[in-house]
């Protein structure tokens, strides 16, 4: 069961946030997002266990179709029905080959994260064919998903008081895309740190190498919250 008002401390420090624009505002507010909201890192981790089985299928997918491998019948992902289709005609396909519609907020969330994280990949690497990434651009493309499902879910649970407390619309677009940078900064991090150490995403230990990264990431917010 989940305590009551759990999610106060990280609305009223995110509020000051809005209102302030002080980071150290919005730390105290990822602090009491993980420590109270969601029970402690651990628990945080487990709570976004989806994050690290949808970012391990994004993978799988993006992998077998670059590498010609057949698929499952009617797949969203067949190359021939994608022949000639634009960008965003295939970014859809992924998504609804990844993360089909199943009528929740998660699923909602994870579908948005995947468009908005090939739609980075695409920025960084204007000339990438999505049928056909490689293994730096696959990764890339991970470690985005991951950030930024992180932060669709915040957005979701407590991103509200941003829109309420700031003194203007387009301040708390601006504190929006604040909280955004910030959680893929630490994100990325962690998953450099992982890297460093040799856990690397390859297809056999995605999952648990975002399960790492997503650990690590909560237990830094946590101690904002010391």
């Amino acid at each position: 069961m989940a305590p009551q008002a759990r999610f106060l401390g990280a609305r009223r420090a995110l509020g000051e946030f809005a209102r302030s624009g002080d980071g150290r505002d919005l730390k105290r507010s990822l602090g009491h997002y993980v420590r109270t909201g969601y029970g402690g890192s651990t628990t945080a981790t487990r709570r976004f266990g989806g994050t690290a089985t949808t970012a391990s299928s994004l993978a799988g997918a993006l992998a077998n179709v670059a590498s010609g491998q057949p698929l499952a019948p009617a797949s969203p992902l067949d190359p021939a029905l994608l022949a000639g289709r634009t960008a965003q005609e295939i970014m859809d396909a992924v998504v609804e080959a990844v993360r089909p519609v199943d009528g929740t907020q998660d699923a909602e969330a994870e579908r948005a994260a995947i468009r908005d994280a090939l739609s980075e990949l695409l920025t960084r690497y204007p000339e990438a064919d999505l049928l056909n990434l490689d293994a730096d651009q696959r990764t890339f493309a991970i470690e985005q998903f991951t950030a930024i499902d992180v932060f669709r879910r915040f957005e979701l649970d407590i991103g509200k008081t941003i829109v309420e407390k700031a003194p203007s619309a387009v301040t708390a677009l601006s504190r929006l895309k604040e909280v955004r940078e910030y959680v893929k900064q630490t994100i990325a991090a962690a998953f450099r740190r992982l890297r460093a150490a040799g856990h690397t995403l390859n297809s056999g230990r995605i999952g648990q190498v975002v399960r790492n990264a997503l650990k690590e990431t909560f237990d830094v917010f946590e101690g904002y919250a010391e």
